[in-house]
């Protein structure tokens, strides 16, 4: 039976990229391909699809609701063609390491630093799955692992990254229009954009509680949303506060795509943890990226 419809498959690629970046300049040059052809691709998915995917200004690139929602399938499926073909090729020489963590950490942290290992180790091949819940993480084959979480298992060698501090976030654009929202007191009065999260994220009535805050009422309004990227691209849109955690969207802030609206902060007793099977791979690769990971904490801790 013939698969259908199928989108040009070519554009996806250029799609997730750009999606990814929130601009079509790093997706060239990630792609090593012109901005003009990035966008001519962008194009032609949209007029296939006959929905815009993109809100373009001058200054910022956004998803549109419809290109975040097709943003998380395309980027899962891509995922799901690269883990098919890279178990064909059998990724198991020295010189390849394949790291396993969450769309959130993969898409904010790891891979927006990724350059900076390849550079460094143009000989290496990274294989990157991502999976949300930790306790999937044994139905695949990795060598290292990047979670959050308060306790970690105690199956895996653990080194600890850094531990976290989370805050609410929201466009500069949403608390033009609630500025009520500047009071940490009054932040209930704004949509709160809500992670359904089955981990240890912290969640708002964590954070109000933790911050000696009133907490929300049955009446405050909501938006519950399963996966974090979509949180936080709900966020960008300007369609409520969210909860951020700064080492995922210190970008953003520097850029002025999110701001934080209120100075209270809470320092989460979770960390990020690298973990590794009992018996680690002596793989070089491996070697290679275990201690560029560790290179990049002491960088945060330093900074």
């Amino acid at each position: 039976m013939r698969i259908k419809p199928l989108p040009p498959l070519k554009s996806l690629v250029a799609f997730e990229a750009a999606a990814r970046h929130l601009s079509f300049t790093q997706a060239a040059d990630e792609l090593c391909v012109t901005q003009g052809a990035i966008s001519r691709q962008i194009l032609l998915l949209e007029d296939y699809l006959g929905r815009a995917l993109f809100i373009r200004d001058k200054r910022t690139l956004c998803l549109t609701p419809t290109g975040a929602e097709y943003y998380d399938r395309v980027q899962e499926s891509l995922m799901l063609l690269a883990s098919a073909t890279g178990d064909i090729v059998q990724w198991k020489g020295k010189q390849q390491v394949t790291v396993v963590t969450t769309n959130a950490m993969a898409s904010y942290w790891l891979l927006p630093r990724l350059s900076s290992f390849q550079d460094s180790n143009p000989n290496i091949d990274v294989r990157i799955l991502a999976v949300d819940s930790l306790s999937q993480v044994h139905q695949h084959e990795f060598d290292i692992a990047l979670y959050y979480c308060r306790t970690p298992p105690k199956d895996f060698q653990v080194t600890p990254l850094f531990s976290e501090t989370v805050f609410p976030v929201c466009s500069p654009a949403y608390l033009a229009r609630n500025p009520e929202i500047a009071d940490a007191e009054n932040l209930h009065k704004g949509t709160l954009l809500s992670l359904e999260a089955s981990e240890e994220w912290v969640n708002w009535q964590d954070w109000f509680r933790a911050c000696d805050l009133p907490l929300p009422s049955d009446n405050t309004r909501r938006m519950n949303i399963n996966n974090y990227p979509l949180v936080m691209q709900a966020a960008v849109n300007g369609q409520g506060i969210a909860l951020a955690w700064s080492i995922l969207v210190d970008d953003y802030l520097n850029s002025g795509v999110l701001v934080a609206p209120v100075e209270k902060t809470l320092s989460s007793t979770s960390h990020f943890y690298m973990l590794e099977p009992q018996h680690g791979s002596q793989k070089k690769g491996v070697e290679c990226f275990r201690q560029w990971m560790k290179s990049q904490t002491q960088q945060l801790h330093t900074s």
